[in-house]
């Protein structure tokens, strides 16, 4: 992208992904019902309970499968996924994009979300979320010596930039605009008995309709492991947008950390770019 159309400020490049939430598992009240002491061999909290879920419903604390490793495992070797609900993780997602949380949303299921408001917060200070392809095309444009595909790389980046740019200051001028005729002592919208934030409000609102998909965003999300697990599967694919699977890696690095045993069974592979997916044997848990 040329200087004169895009400043590195405006723009980000990577996902900032932050745990906020874990599960915190009572051992006292564990030992109150199982009536032992340590039931489990396990330090994490979240494998704690998930073991501890599947126990109740057999009676078998201290019987069988020894290690809370060996006792997951079986879960996610039978599908008994139910048991995984009762874990729930919780992270903040900063530097995406409204295109990636469009399709973030649509996890429905042992789901829960709270998203930056465009109506209260203004556009204009965030920043503008760069696509993996268009990070590409800008390396292949520094790289290359042909100079056909120099230029309709720089093309394609000038292109984008220029959009951008374009639709932030339409934000700007309608916002500003609107407010000016809400605050006209004519009022010749009719907004005089509104009060003074929800004007605003409705300027915000009505300016956001020109900003891009690109448009940098932040979003709470909390889910449950089983949940989680088929976010990882379904957006780790190598068949998912690119945003969001660099996203979805960034879970699993994290909670692979947090719960190697309800998540260390998937392994990452890369792919011709050199990006990375998710795979693993145990899926659709």
């Amino acid at each position: 992208m040329s200087e004169e159309v895009a400043r590195v400020e405006d723009f980000v490049f990577e996902p900032k992904v932050t745990l906020i939430s874990r599960p915190n598992f009572l051992d006292q009240g564990a030992s109150a019902v199982t009536g032992f002491p340590e039931f489990t061999d396990s330090d994490e909290d979240s494998e704690k309970l998930v073991e501890f879920g599947g126990r109740v419903c057999y009676l078998s604390y201290g019987k069988g499968r020894k290690t809370n490793k060996e006792y997951i495992e079986n879960l996610l070797k039978s599908g008994h996924g139910s048991v995984l609900e009762h874990a729930n993780f919780s992270f903040c997602f900063e530097g995406v994009s409204r295109s990636l949380t469009h399709e973030l949303v649509r996890h429905r299921a042992g789901f829960a979300f709270s998203q930056l408001s465009q109506r209260y917060v203004d556009e204009e200070i965030h920043p503008i979320v760069v696509p993996p392809m268009f990070q590409r095309v800008q390396e292949l444009s520094d790289s290359t010596i042909d100079t056909e595909v120099k230029q309709i790389c720089e093309g394609i980046l000038n292109s984008f930039a220029t959009a951008c740019e374009t639709s932030k200051t339409a934000y700007a001028n309608i916002r500003d605009g609107l407010i000016a005729l809400f605050d006209h002592p004519e009022d010749p919208l009719a907004m005089k008995d509104l009060a003074q934030t929800d004007r605003r409000k409705a300027g915000r609102g009505t300016a956001r309709s020109v900003l891009p998909n690109a448009q940098e965003t932040k979003i709470v999300v909390t889910a449950n492991a089983r949940s989680w697990r088929h976010f990882i599967e379904m957006r780790g694919s190598e068949h998912a947008d690119a945003e969001i699977r660099t996203l979805a890696i960034e879970v699993l690095k994290i909670l692979a950390q947090e719960a190697p045993n309800l998540f260390g069974d998937y392994t990452l592979v890369q792919l011709p770019d050199g990006s990375f997916a998710a795979q693993t044997q145990y899926r659709k848990v």
